[in-house]
C-alpha cells in the first residue's frame, strides 16, 4: 500500500528537480544559477556545487527591489537583473541554469531574460 502524498504538485517538482540535478553540477569556471519561487517572492542564487558554496543570493525581498510596486514578473525580471551585474562584477560571465523543477515559463522565464539582458550567458 502506497503512502498518500499530500500534495501531489510539489511532489512532481521535486521528481522533476532531481532529474535535472543528476545532470547539472555547478564548477568554479561555471557555477549554477538556482531559482526558487515562492508565492510572493523569488529568489536566485549562483552555486559552486564543487566547493559546496553558495556565491551569491539575490531575492525580490532585498532592499533595492522590496519598496518597487509593480508585477511579480516584473520583479522577477529585476532580479535576474540584479543577480547578472553581480556576477559580473564578481568576474562570472557564465552560468548553469538550474530552473529548480519549475516550468521555464513566466516568472522563472522573466527571470532568466533580465539575466541575459545584462550579459550574464547560459
Amino acid at each position: 500500500m502506497e503512502p498518500k502524498i499530500k500534495n501531489k504538485k510539489e511532489a512532481r517538482r521535486k521528481r522533476i528537480k532531481m532529474r535535472i540535478r543528476k545532470k547539472i553540477r555547478g564548477t568554479t569556471d561555471k557555477p549554477r544559477l538556482c531559482v526558487f519561487r515562492s508565492d510572493k517572492e523569488i529568489y536566485a542564487q549562483i552555486i559552486d556545487d564543487s566547493q559546496n558554496i553558495t556565491i551569491m543570493a539575490v531575492s525580490s525581498l532585498c532592499k533595492e527591489l522590496k519598496d518597487l510596486k509593480m508585477t511579480k514578473t516584473d520583479k522577477a525580471r529585476e532580479v535576474g537583473k540584479l543577480i547578472a551585474q553581480k556576477a559580473l562584477d564578481a568576474d562570472i560571465k557564465t552560468v548553469i541554469f538550474d530552473r529548480n523543477g519549475y516550468l521555464y515559463h513566466g516568472r522563472v522565464k522573466a527571470l532568466a531574460e533580465g539575466a541575459r539582458e545584462k550579459g550574464l550567458k547560459f
